[in-house]
This record gives C-alpha cells, sequence and structure tokens, in this order.
C-alpha cells in the first residue's frame, strides 16, 4: 500500500510537469526544515531525474509520429484511433523502461525509517543496532520536579492546644529526581534526589507562636484581630525509594525491546529524612506585626515514608512522617500528614 501511494504521487508529479511542459526538479526541503534522509533525498532525486530523461526522449519520439499522422490527412474519427494507439503504446513503453531503472522503493522506504528513528543515515545493521541500543538504554536521569499538598497533624493523643486552634497547613516543594531504571526491559527503578520543602502552620481563633525568656514556646491570643499568622519551616529533603511501571514492552526491531520508563502509570514507594534550614514567625494583623526568623522547638530532623501513584509527568501523592513535628514535650505526637499532587514526579 505505501509503494503504491508514493508512486501514485511520483506519476501524478511527472504528469502535471509534462503537461506544463517544463523539466522535472524535485527540491527536497533541508534536514533542518524537514526529517528526511540526505540519503534518501539524493536517491529519490537520481531516480526523479531518469525518470524525466525517459519521459522527455518518449515525448520527443511520440510528437514526431504524431507529425507523421498529422500529415496522412485521415478523417477525424480515424485519426483519433491512430493518435491513442500510438499514446499507449508510448506510455507502456515508458512504463517499461521505468520499471527496468530498478528503483528499490523497499530499500529507500528503510532509510527513512531508520533517519526518522534515530537521526542519522546508517549504513550497515550492526551500526543500526548499536545506534538503537544505545538510544533505547535504560532510563537514568535528574529531573525538575515541583509539588504542592495539604498538610495536616495527626496523633494519637488528646487534642492539644495546637490541635484545638490549627487551620488551614501547607507543603511545598521542588528539587531534582533521579531516576535509575535497572535495565531496558525492566519495570522497577531507584529513586532519590534531593528537594526543598517549605511547611507551614496556621492558627485559627486569633493565636500566635509565642515563646517566653526561656524559649519555651506556647499559644497565645493577639491583641488585635489578626489577618495572618503562620510558622514556616524550611527542610532540605532527600528521599530514595522503588518505583515500578506498568507499561508495556516496546518492539522496534532487531530483537530490541524496551519500557518506557517515565510514562505510563506508576507506583512508587520512598523514605525520605530531612534536615531543618530555618523557622519563620509571620504574624500580620492590626496590631503587631512582625517576621521572626528564630527557634520555635520545631523538629530540626524530619523522616517518614511516602506513596505516589503517577501518569506521566503527574503524581498523586501521600507522605506521612515518622518524626513529631516539634521536638521534645512541645505539642507531643503530633505528626505531619500531606496529601497532594506533583508535577515531574
Amino acid at each position: 500500500m505505501i509503494k503504491k501511494i508514493i508512486m501514485m504521487g511520483l506519476v501524478c508529479f511527472y504528469a502535471s510537469s509534462i503537461s506544463a511542459q517544463v523539466n522535472i526538479r524535485l527540491n527536497l526541503p533541508s534536514k533542518k526544515e524537514t526529517e528526511i534522509s540526505p540519503v534518501v533525498k539524493e536517491k529519490v532525486e537520481e531516480y526523479a531525474a531518469s525518470i524525466n530523461s525517459i519521459i522527455q526522449q518518449e515525448k520527443t519520439l511520440m510528437e514526431a509520429e504524431l507529425k507523421v499522422l498529422q500529415s496522412k490527412n485521415l478523417d477525424k474519427a480515424e485519426f483519433e484511433e491512430q493518435k491513442t494507439k500510438i499514446s499507449e503504446n508510448f506510455a507502456e513503453k515508458i512504463d517499461q523502461r521505468i520499471e527496468a531503472l530498478g528503483f528499490d522503493l523497499d530499500s529507500v522506504i528503510q532509510k527513512q525509517v531508520r533517519y526518522s528513528l534515530l537521526n542519522a543515515d546508517i549504513t550497515s545493521e550492526e551500526e543500526l543496532k548499536a545506534n538503537l541500543l544505545r538510544k533505547y538504554r535504560a532510563t537514568r536521569s535528574l529531573d525538575p520536579y515541583f509539588s504542592y499538598g495539604i498538610m495536616n497533624l495527626t496523633n494519637s493523643s488528646p487534642k492539644n492546644d495546637l490541635d484545638n486552634n490549627i487551620g488551614f497547613n501547607s507543603n511545598l516543594e521542588f528539587g531534582m529526581k533521579l531516576n535509575y531504571q535497572f535495565s531496558r526491559t525492566s519495570p522497577w527503578g531507584l529513586t532519590s534526589g534531593i528537594g526543598f520543602s517549605w511547611r507551614t502552620l496556621r492558627l485559627d481563633n486569633n493565636k500566635i507562636f509565642s515563646k517566653d525568656s526561656n524559649g519555651q514556646i506556647y499559644l497565645e491570643n493577639y491583641a488585635g484581630n489578626i489577618d495572618k499568622s503562620k510558622l514556616r519551616t524550611g527542610y532540605l529533603m532527600v528521599p530514595i525509594g522503588l518505583q515500578y511501571n506498568f507499561s508495556k514492552l516496546k518492539n522496534v526491531g532487531m530483537n530490541i525491546q524496551y519500557r518506557s520508563y517515565k510514562r505510563g502509570f506508576r507506583v512508587e514507594g520512598n523514605l525520605y529524612g530531612g534536615v531543618q534550614m530555618s523557622t519563620k514567625n509571620i504574624v500580620a494583623g492590626n496590631g503587631d506585626d512582625f517576621r521572626n526568623r528564630s527557634n520555635y522547638q520545631v523538629n530540626p530532623f524530619v523522616y517518614g515514608g511516602q506513596l505516589n501513584f503517577s501518569y506521566n509527568s503527574l503524581t498523586l501523592f501521600i507522605k506521612k512522617d515518622f518524626s513529631n513535628y516539634f521536638k521534645g514535650s512541645y505539642f507531643p505526637n503530633d505528626k505531619a500528614l500531606v496529601i497532594g499532587l506533583a508535577l515531574g514526579l
């Protein structure tokens, strides 16, 4: 079917050129403009030039025979009959000469397919296989990601003062993720990377975070109407885990198979750890406004587990701290639970 389409296109092209009595010139766009192989372009141009030469030669001979036919002064019906026979004979002769050129369309199509796959002209099976193996090797990459989640504090103890006055909390994170597929066909891969996480606790009921002269933190009422009261803590995070990809194996020929590692549906589980960079207490209202970067007894180290459900570049994730949000006896047993979406994980 492909052969017929290509040959029909060539024939139509040449027929229109003959009717206009112009020389055929096949000008394919440059490699920068298209994905046509330079080798394929050269072969097709050579073939087009040969066909053009055959058509022009036979056209000259046919016109000579038609002049002889016109000189016989035949009646219109017989003239048209003889003219049709001459045209059919020359058309058959042109077909035979073009067929004798031995243009290997299969070979040209194969060259274009290889070029489209590898963006290079390959001259041997060994070189083709080496390039395919190189192109479809196991995924080893470091990719950026961004995530945002809703955070809650959970515990199995009676509610403390923080639990009774907590508002909307969030976790914003971005960083680089390492993907290390174990082999070209393996659904399994190692994941790791590094990220920067900003966790924000917000208070309701006109409460703010305060601390006394001994560094003890507690919640107190704001003197006025509060607009915002939040405690933001930054962490440097490092995860390590395993990912499973449900994509099917794909065959690219020459007994070479591969599995897409970062596309399709994937499930990942990891453990993470983080170290605190800084904590800032942000308060704004019709009373005192301040941004205090200080120690508010937030845990300097966090660790926990995360579960990711991904499709292509979009991920739904759930992460749960195994460590307390605050250290020591401050708001005991409160642990962060984050549910959100990520791009690039």
